[in-house]
């Protein structure tokens, strides 16, 4: 009994695997046809170019590649003058923020001193 309901188990999962995996033969055509058609079109456009236009095409292509090649040249350029530039900014940044520093120094000490003489001034006043 248990056989009989394994096997009979069995041959369902098998029949099912095989019967929901496959594409039929006119779904794949359907698939198919505009592509034939693409390619077919593209083939005829293809083999209408003349020679002359086909060396054209050639020569427009490595113009191209050429001015790519020079553009990349003058990004990479580019990009060195403006890391160059923001190291330079950053170092100018860090001396004006040491010149703050000590021109606040500066101004502490001088506001001391001038603390100090006002209370000695007073202090002479006194006497």
């Amino acid at each position: 009994m248990v056989k009989k309901v394994f096997l009979l188990a069995l041959v369902l999962v098998i029949s099912f695997l095989f019967s929901a995996g496959c594409a039929t033969r006119d779904y794949v055509r359907q698939q198919m046809e505009p592509l034939v058609e693409r390619i077919s079109r593209l083939e005829t456009q293809c083999s209408s170019l003349g020679p002359s236009q086909g060396k054209e095409a050639k020569g427009n292509a490595a113009e191209a590649e050429t001015l790519a090649q020079e553009a990349m040249k003058t990004a990479k350029d580019c990009c060195g003058k403006a890391e160059a530039a923001a190291y330079h900014a950053e170092a100018a940044s860090n001396r004006a923020e040491a010149a703050a520093d000590r021109a606040e120094a500066a101004a502490e000490k001088a506001a001391k001193a001038a603390e100090t003489s006002k209370k000695a001034f007073e202090l002479q006043q006194m006497k």
